[in-house]
């Protein structure tokens, strides 16, 4: 009894070791070339997966790839393989520029910031915040969602969350022209709005939240820069409709 009992207590505690969590991981770089205020300066605060073996690195991954391709603004690949790199590489970036072009003057920043959105049975849902600044009349910032199967690792495409991904952009479309106020006589862009081919799209970025699916849209994506982001919001009341899972 006493073998079956403590061969429990040993099994639970084997699962709950293997448990997938997170634990965020900050990296913080700033050049020391000809600056005394404002350096370029890189931030990156980012939720790592644990515990969970080949599930927690086909997650790392993908999170790592995401970050790179904000950051990588250059001609060349980014050769780096973990975000110490990475941060090292934009100042590096940075230093270079600085020694071509010693009288100009460069502000440089970069600052992204992870955290878990939402997490169910089915669902893991990561918001990448991020914001930089290269030159030019302004930055850049924007939201990214990475959606995957916790029990695989494995990231979800937004087509695989709807049961039917044409009818959902259907009702998505309806819901955007009542809440921008398009008449469904006129085109999606009367308003000025940017979509490709005036077709309207699903935003890139969907979000689980408590309330529902959020579609955002970053600046650029369907809008000046001056209007900044859209946003879209569909309860779960309507959602549950078209979706798998949440």
């Amino acid at each position: 009894m006493k073998y079956i009992i403590s061969s429990f207590i040993l099994l639970i505690c084997v699962s709950c070791s293997k448990e997938l969590n997170f634990e965020n991981q900050s990296f913080d770089k700033t050049t020391t070339i000809d600056c005394n205020e404002k350096c370029p300066r890189i931030q990156l605060d980012i939720p790592v997966a644990k515990n969970s073996g080949i599930i927690a690195d086909s997650i790392n991954k993908t999170v790592f790839t995401t970050v790179k391709s904000i950051i990588d603004f250059g001609d060349k690949p980014n050769n780096s393989n973990n975000y110490e790199q990475l941060a090292t590489s934009f100042i590096q970036a940075y230093e270079k520029l600085k020694r071509d072009f010693p009288n100009d003057h460069f502000g440089w920043e970069a600052k992204i910031e992870g955290k878990i959105k939402y997490k169910s049975e089915n669902i893991l849902n990561i918001e990448i915040k991020h914001y930089s600044y290269t030159g030019g009349a302004h930055g850049y910032a924007g939201l990214r969602s990475l959606v995957f199967n916790p029990t695989t690792g494995k990231q979800i495409t937004n087509e695989a969350l709807f049961k039917n991904w044409n009818l959902f952009k259907v009702f998505a479309e309806a819901k955007f022209r009542a809440k921008y106020k398009i008449s469904k006589d006129q085109p999606i862009n009367s308003t000025g709005m940017f979509f490709e081919d005036d077709v309207f799209q699903v935003a890139q970025n969907l979000f689980f939240t408590d309330k529902g699916i959020l579609l955002h849209y970053n600046p650029y994506e369907i809008a000046s820069y001056a209007d900044g982001s859209r946003d879209l919001l569909i309860k779960y009341e309507e959602a549950n409709n078209y979706l798998i899972t949440k």
